[in-house]
């Protein structure tokens, strides 16, 4: 390792920069193949599944007082809906799961320099959790911390991946990586109702105009 460290920094400026932006442009692209445009999938159908186990539950709670097998679909069908919202949490377990991510961070082995969460993006079903992320640490220490948050039970989605300012630290070389992290929840029934709402209102004004 110490040796191909040694070769870096025998290059020509431009030829370590282009060294750098090729590094990135790597880990940027194999985060996006591997992780990214799977998690996106995910989501989608995870939104589809939990909205589809929330409708034939409410259809078997209505006959649950009169039928003994009713009873059991719908405990069944109650399992079925937790263990799919694991993946899509309510907004007071948000703070557990942003700990996770920045833990995550942390267990790799990186400084972590931001993190900030944004204002949430409202959809019909669900709240987009934007967290601004910037890490200080190794290649290898980074993706290690982009590994980690794609292994968690909870669907994260790592974007606008940048990384800046390499620098050799004692035959390491360090480089400063922000990105947006995005998690996602589950908006209640009130919440719901006041996102079509405004949405109703948006599409009339725009009608009127």
């Amino acid at each position: 390792m110490n040796d191909y460290i040694e070769r870096f920094f025998e290059l020509e400026a431009r030829q370590r920069a282009l060294v750098c932006v090729l590094a990135v442009a790597a880990l940027c692209g194999g985060y996006y193949y591997f992780v990214y445009s799977g998690r996106s999938a995910e989501l989608a159908a995870t939104v589809e599944k939990v909205q589809t186990l929330r409708q034939q539950r409410t259809a078997k709670e209505k006959l649950v007082a009169n039928l003994d097998d009713a009873r059991a679909a719908v405990r069944d069908l109650q399992a079925a809906v937790r263990h799919a919202e694991v993946q899509l949490p309510d907004k007071k377990e948000i703070p557990d799961l942003l700990s996770a991510i920045s833990s995550a961070g942390r267990e790799s082995g990186l400084e972590i320099m931001l993190f900030r969460q944004k204002p949430e993006r409202f959809q019909d079903f669900y709240a987009e959790v934007p967290v601004d992320v910037l890490v200080r640490g190794n290649y290898h220490q980074v993706a290690t911390f982009f590994d980690r948050v794609g292994q968690l039970d909870r669907i994260v989605n790592v974007s606008d991946i940048a990384m800046k300012e390499p620098k050799d630290e004692s035959g390491t070389m360090i480089i400063d990586t922000s990105c947006s992290a995005i998690t996602f929840r589950f908006l209640d029934e009130a919440e719901r109702d006041k996102v079509a709402k405004q949405k109703a209102e948006a599409a009339k004004k725009e009608k009127g105009s």
